[in-house]
């Protein structure tokens, strides 16, 4: 018998059957009563990873990833984990997938491990979902997204400005004579769909930019296939096309290949954006210009945040970093 198995009798989450335990609290008399019921009719007895997390410090914060292999999300967990062991934490890093029942599943196994807090890396997790599942296993544990946000009174969000950031980019594609330009996304997240607003929005506002076209790639393809060939379809039905913005560097890297095969000059027809200032755009030839999404002050930000949190601190639920331009060879 699991405290899971008691919520699931009582009709009521893990955490209050976890603060009942712990004499938390917060939580409806005829729900602790109903709880403590049945706690006493099945003798159960709570063993050290089963009690609350006030009462034993365990100095564990989890670190979920829709994917590990997304190299940006991966190095903003790698300068979570070197600033949380500043602190005197330790981190579980868990690869969730993309299914609601995997990442639900990932919550569930941070909780049993009695972690103090939860990290997710990406606006991917802000969903519905997300929230039902923080609200049935996590109750107040502090929740810390990157780059997201879900308005719960234990989540806090640490967002970059991609929307202003992307309108920027275009700002300075127009100031560099660009007249016909496009948009390469893949994956359709609450980030990407902000860099899209910023993208559009922005053209509004010089009328001889009107309807640029925006490619959204599949996502169950290799990401440099996908890139590549959505380059070189982009360029056969628009050969006007003279400056592409891309969701990602990575994205980017693989068109420029793509323009470079066809045999366009860069950024002399073609200029080319991308988007998180990686490694990518330093070492692609010619060097990216990329917008800085300010991926490891946004990660420091999140460890500070979720430490005060946990020192009883009072911090702002959300907070926004601004993005600037890191202008290389391709623009």
């Amino acid at each position: 018998m699991t405290i899971y198995d008691i919520a699931q009798e009582a009709g009521v989450s893990a955490s209050t059957v976890s603060r009942v335990i712990n004499k938390k609290k917060g939580v409806n008399k005829n729900n602790r009563i109903l709880v403590e019921t049945l706690l006493k009719k099945y003798n159960f007895e709570p063993n050290a990873s089963a009690r609350g997390l006030v009462q034993q410090s365990t100095k564990i914060i989890g670190i979920v990833m829709s994917d590990i292999r997304t190299a940006h999300h991966a190095e903003g967990a790698y300068f979570m984990e070197q600033e949380l062991k500043n602190y005197g934490y330790n981190c579980i890093i868990i690869n969730s997938g993309f299914s609601d029942a995997t990442r639900e599943e990932s919550i569930r196994t941070l909780f049993s491990r009695r972690v103090e807090a939860i990290v997710l890396v990406g606006s991917t997790f802000q969903s519905e979902t997300m929230k039902k599942a923080i609200l049935e296993y996590l109750g107040d544990l502090p929740v810390i997204i990157e780059n997201g946000y879900i308005d719960l009174p234990n989540v806090y969000g640490v967002l970059t400005d991609e929307e202003h950031g992307i309108a920027d980019c275009v700002r300075l594609l127009y100031a560099k004579g660009k007249r016909h330009m496009a948009f390469i996304n893949r994956g359709d997240t609450p980030s990407n769909n902000l860099k899209i607003l910023g993208f559009q929005n922005a053209l509004k506002g010089f009328p001889d930019c009107e309807d640029p076209p925006v490619l959204r790639l599949n996502t169950d393809e290799d990401e440099w296939d996908e890139s590549y060939a959505a380059t070189r379809r982009l360029m056969e039905e628009h050969p006007a096309t003279d400056s592409i913005i891309y969701a990602t560097d990575f994205l980017a890297i693989a068109g420029i290949q793509a323009l470079k095969d066809a045999g366009y000059a860069i950024p002399g027809q073609v200029a080319v954006v991308g988007v998180d200032n990686s490694v990518y755009a330093r070492i692609s030839s010619p060097r990216l210009t990329s917008l800085d999404n300010k991926l490891e002050q946004l990660s420091i930000t999140c460890s500070d945040i979720l430490v005060k949190v946990l020192r009883g601190e009072k911090v702002p639920n959300k907070m926004m970093i601004f993005s600037n331009i890191a202008e290389r060879e391709t623009t």
